[in-house]
């Protein structure tokens, strides 16, 4: 278990924005110049920028040998159609200050697998769910949104890593939660997004609550981000789990809230991975699995992580279809 105090991940989130500012510069750009850059200053080299024109987004050549393995529809038609949950989350995706272009670190990991493979980025962004349906009828080539490596999900899909999965428990400033382990949750009101492996991860834990004769969590389902923030703001909640990135974002710019426990997204026994999504045996996933290998060897990689401060998600290398999150049950 990291402690919040000793994260360095954490500590590198001291950022020098209010809370009204945030959410203006965030939700909507009021009173600035939306095609201007935009910066949200942490500490350190971190600067998070907010424009729609994402000037300093890292960028590759192609890798003909690795291009050359990309099915040949795609190729014909020249891009890489990439999905990706709606809503604000970041610095993984979230909206410029546009309010309609999406920017990220997920979009700047898409960009540069579509870089090596010589194809133009075509980012699209649905609800959660929608997007296996996108990729299960062919409407997209890939799901590019904080996915987590789970043994249900490879039956169907291909999977390419290039994040580990942290999740962080959130809770109001003035919260009485004093984490120890599941049973320090029993009978708290804890929020999730729905259909994520951290609502698996949180259901597993009130079975097992309920096992051990302790009251069961009471699990609050969230579609989009801003939803839980304001039910943590106003006491509605006694936590949120949901992906560490984020969690440090927001606590660090809404100064609402604070991070009382992170941990592997797949639970005690086994460190998660975040991946790229394609459906299963498209012909895509050894391509993108190569292509972020390049990535990780040319340092391409590391400066999108720096870019947008994961230090502690890196990983130093990708893998194919790795060990996943257990199987609901």
């Amino acid at each position: 278990m990291k402690s919040p105090t000793t994260n360095r991940y954490s500590m590198k989130f001291t950022a020098l924005v209010s809370a009204a500012a945030a959410v203006a510069l965030l939700a909507t750009g009021c009173g600035t110049d939306p095609e201007a850059e935009q910066t949200v200053q942490g500490t350190g080299s971190v600067t998070f920028d907010l424009s729609p024109a994402q000037s300093g987004r890292v960028r590759t050549d192609k890798v003909d040998s690795i291009a050359a393995q990309v099915p040949q529809v795609i190729r014909d038609r020249g891009t890489l159609i990439v999905t990706g949950a709606s809503g604000a989350a970041p610095p993984l995706r979230f909206y410029a200050t546009d309010d309609k272009t999406t920017v990220g670190s997920e979009v700047d990991f898409a960009s540069l697998v579509a870089d090596v493979l010589g194809l133009k980025l075509e980012v699209q962004v649905a609800d959660w769910s929608q997007n296996f349906v996108r990729v299960d009828s062919g409407a997209v080539d890939a799901f590019i949104s904080n996915v987590t490596v789970t043994e249900e999900r490879k039956e169907k899909y291909d999977f390419a890593t290039y994040r580990t999965d942290n999740v962080a428990l959130e809770v109001p400033l003035d919260g009485k939660i004093d984490y120890k382990d599941r049973k320090s949750l029993a009978g708290k009101r804890i929020g999730v997004g729905s259909g994520t492996n951290q609502e698996q991860l949180l259901v597993k834990w009130s079975e097992q609550n309920r096992a051990d004769g302790l009251a069961p969590i009471d699990i609050a389902y969230f579609q989009q981000t801003t939803d839980y923030y304001l039910a943590l703001a106003s006491g509605r909640l006694d936590g949120y789990i949901g992906p560490n990135p984020s969690a440090i974002y927001h606590a660090a710019t809404a100064k609402q809230t604070k991070i009382v426990a992170t941990f592997s997204g797949a639970g005690e026994a086994l460190q998660g991975e975040i991946g790229v999504l394609t459906k299963k045996d498209n012909g895509l996933i050894t391509p993108i699995h190569q292509a972020l290998e390049h990535l990780i060897g040319n340092g391409a990689y590391q400066k999108v992580i720096d870019r947008w401060g994961l230090n502690t998600e890196a990983l130093t290398g990708s893998r194919i279809n790795p060990p996943g999150l257990p199987k609901k049950g």
